[in-house]
């Protein structure tokens, strides 16, 4: 990812929707400490720092390493943007997901959310195209790895992970179909977790839920998360995957009830594990941080549901996606 005009070059470049601006880099939000182990993730007074804002709907960060670099997107814009300390945020691709016109059926267009695949490449969930969409981020060569399920076309794909192994855990709700669970373009009756094989196989893994969201590997890969944008069960499940990527069970980890009924913003919704095994996972009220057992230790709050978040600069910042912002929070330790 060097030349910037390389990657959007031939691509056919809308109007701008919305009039990103960087921020004053002002404090804003606060960080409620639950339990003192927090102070060894994020250190006490730390401030949360707006970085952009202006955005529709800011999701799906993930960091570049090497690059320096920050990509986030804009699914209801069709947009994917880039930052760094160097260049604040730039326009990186768009559209970045449905490469047609928008019809008024599709909420959703763009990328959702966003991991890093083999090589660096991005892999990504997108709405618009209903599908799990590798992008080379030198060329911005689009590879479709999956749009079907038994023939059926995915709903709206909304968050994936990738294992060390290359398989892709992917969740596929509704949220960017315009008339949701009632869209006329569903083909498949229920909204899916899923695992696509590095031989581009498809396992659905549960289609019992209304709302599955966010998804995240533990360290060890033995632990799978699932968030559950459920107003009914705002919750982050747990499930236990065996020596061949499948779960066996799952357990409920954390139960946002009482933070929702307490008129929070926001839902569960992306879920982001450091490498010490600590649990960032967005929902109402801001990021839920928590220890491997469910140890809730705080809360990263900035006043506005945060969609989604990612940790960068080598384990030393929390990237957030807030609403029509772009916000960081540093950390101590992940």
């Amino acid at each position: 990812m060097t030349d910037r005009r390389n990657v959007l070059a031939g691509l056919a470049v809308a109007p701008l929707l919305y009039a990103a601006r960087a921020a004053a880099k002002e404090s804003f939000g606060t960080v409620r400490r639950l339990d003192p182990e927090l102070d060894r993730i994020v250190a006490p007074g730390t401030s949360i720092r707006r970085l952009a804002s202006g955005f529709r709907w800011a999701e799906g960060p993930v960091w570049v390493p090497g690059e320096n670099c920050l990509l986030f997107t804009d699914p209801p814009a069709n947009t994917l943007h880039s930052w760094s300390e160097a260049k604040g945020v730039e326009v990186f691709l768009r559209p970045s997901g449905l490469q047609a016109p928008v019809p008024e059926s599709i909420r959703e267009p763009g990328l959702n959310g966003l991991a890093l695949g083999a090589g660096g490449a991005l892999i990504g969930a997108d709405s618009g195209s209903r599908a799990i969409v590798r992008i080379d981020l030198k060329s911005a060569k689009r590879t479709t790895l999956a749009d079907r399920f038994e023939g059926k076309r995915f709903n709206s794909p909304n968050d994936v992970c990738v294992a060390k192994s290359g398989a892709v855990y992917f969740t596929d709700p509704s949220y960017g179909l315009a008339e949701g669970d009632d869209s006329p373009l569903r083909e498949l009756a229920f909204c899916g977790l899923y695992r696509l094989s590095p031989t581009g196989k498809v396992d659905l893994l549960d289609r019992s839920h209304r709302r599955p969201n966010g998804v995240a590997l533990s360290p060890d890969e033995r632990t799978l998360y699932l968030s559950l944008s459920d107003e009914t069960r705002p919750e982050v499940l747990a499930y236990a995957l065996g020596p061949d990527g499948m779960p066996r069970e799952s357990r409920r980890f954390l139960d946002m009830k009482a933070q929702l009924d307490a008129g929070k913003p926001g839902l569960p919704d992306g879920i982001k594990v450091g490498a010490s095994g600590y649990v960032f996972a967005t929902g109402p009220g801001g990021v839920h941080v928590c220890t491997a057992d469910a140890r809730l230790l705080g809360v990263i709050e900035t006043g506005k549901a945060i969609a989604n978040c990612s940790i960068g600069q080598g384990g030393k910042s929390l990237f957030l996606t807030s609403s029509d912002s772009l916000a960081v929070v540093p950390l101590l330790h992940s």
